[in-house]
């Protein structure tokens, strides 16, 4: 992974997702009420500063800070709330692969940044 890095020395980590066009909605309903444990394991797993941006057609876009994304990414990995999390949503996005999708969340490189 190419990764750069934020002020305070994190990675700033960048990923496309693509969500069903007819699920949309549904995963919009979803995120609109994620799980307080869900959410406290991301914290606690190291995820930072995490957005979402989805497009009309399912483009999904995913952006984190992490201090390390392998380490952030096993973390959450070894997480019940995760293991269940990932099955519900699994069936929003278009094919992946056999992959879960966390386990498709692959970074893009950064090309250009401005503080």
């Amino acid at each position: 992974m190419t990764s750069s890095t934020t002020a305070n020395g994190r990675q700033r980590v960048c990923f496309v997702l693509r969500v069903r066009r007819e699920r949309i909605e549904e995963y919009r309903a979803r995120h609109a009420a994620v799980w307080p444990d869900m959410r406290a394991a991301l914290t606690a797993a190291g995820w930072h500063n995490y957005s979402l941006f989805l497009r009309p057609d399912g483009l999904l876009v995913g952006y984190l800070e992490t201090d390390d994304f392998d380490a952030a990414r096993a973390a959450m990995d070894a997480t019940e709330v995760n293991a269940r999390w990932q099955a519900e949503m699994g069936d929003l996005f278009e094919p992946l692969d056999g992959l879960r999708p966390d386990e498709a969340m692959a970074p893009l490189d950064e090309v250009f940044h401005l503080d």
